[in-house]
């Protein structure tokens, strides 16, 4: 049986003060504004590579890991982050005497805040590339600063994307420059959402290509990945108490369909499915605008567009004047 590890003890506290952030981006969306309300908060920052030409080129002062570390980049950039000052100042624990120590023997200083992307490799694969071009696009210095950082959320924060510098700076105003546990918490809940996601795909790549009609039920996969997003938000469930409740795709394909009007439940999304498949039976077996009308997924009725009889138009409170300008399928219905 595997060793369960017990916690590390530490001063929490609820606000962190930044005072050294990494960064190191693929997508550099909004990074300099970011990068320079972080120096204007007397943060100092590491960059790597094309990052910290780029910091540079807006006037920032940024030192480069690779002199932080006293190690150059190597391996074609396949080693740039993975060093212990990098990874020690990311996991060590505040307030602990004996991480303290450590980092103090070792030369290790804090690292508050990592801002990263990982390198596109769901972009790279869609481009068509090869298997091989495909494997050097797994990121493995990002993933492994963004686990470093999230674990250890209580006193370092993870920022993941450009859709979250406005929350992190807002944040840091309110707070003379720190980041409190609720946003270091959700931040982390985020990163290593991002992370799952990430290394779902490589496995479902990888499933992909080494899957064929000859495979043997001794080469299937363990276990098969999917990632499943949110895209809309249901009343509830299949019953009321079910909450919450919501509707997601698989990775990042869109919805099949658009909600026109309400909040549906689960049980009317069904519905919807089924009146549409009985609708376009319907039209393509008599070319005329169909309507149906299911109730917990079992058909209540079903109708053609046909002109209403003066009997009909009594009945639905129409005037017989008035009948040819209903539309075709408000007819069915």
């Amino acid at each position: 049986m595997a060793h369960i590890l017990s916690a590390v003890e530490g001063k929490s506290t609820d606000v962190v003060k930044i005072t050294r952030a990494l960064i190191s981006v693929s997508d550099k969306t909004g990074i300099e504004d970011f990068a320079k309300f972080l120096s204007s908060q007397n943060v100092e920052l590491l960059s790597t590579g094309g990052t910290a030409a780029k910091l540079r080129a807006a006037g920032l002062t940024v030192i480069d890991v690779s002199s932080y570390t006293g190690h150059a980049e190597c391996l074609d950039g396949r080693v740039k982050t993975l060093h212990p000052k990098i990874h020690g100042g990311l996991l060590g624990v505040r307030g602990n005497p004996q991480h303290e120590a450590d980092m103090e023997r070792l030369d290790i200083g804090r690292i508050d805040m990592t801002i990263l992307n990982l390198y596109p490799f769901e972009k790279t694969v869609a481009s068509g590339a090869s298997f091989e071009q495909c494997v050097e696009n797994i990121d493995i210095g990002g993933p492994s600063m963004l686990r470093s950082t999230a674990k250890n959320h209580a006193f370092t924060s993870i920022v993941t994307s450009p859709a979250q510098y406005a929350a992190v700076m807002a944040e840091m105003e309110a707070n003379g420059g720190g980041t409190t546990m609720a946003l270091r918490r959700r931040l982390a809940s985020e990163a290593f959402t991002l992370s799952a996601a990430y290394d779902a795909a490589i496995a479902s790549h990888f499933q992909t290509a080494l899957s064929d009609s000859s495979t043997t039920p001794q080469e299937q996969p363990s276990a098969i990945t999917r990632v499943y997003r949110p895209q809309r938000t249901l009343k509830y469930g299949c019953n009321p108490h079910q909450k919450p409740s919501f509707v997601a795709t698989i990775g990042s394909s869109p919805l099949p369909f658009s909600i026109v009007n309400g909040v549906p439940g689960y049980i009317n999304l069904l519905d919807a499915a089924n009146a549409y498949q009985l609708v376009l039976e319907l039209r393509l077996a008599t070319s005329l605008p169909a309507a149906a009308s299911f109730k917990h997924v079992s058909p209540a009725g079903a109708a053609v567009a046909v002109p209403l009889t003066s009997v009909e138009c009594q009945a639905y409170e129409v005037k017989e004047e008035d009948a040819a300008g209903v539309t075709p399928v408000a007819l069915a219905y």
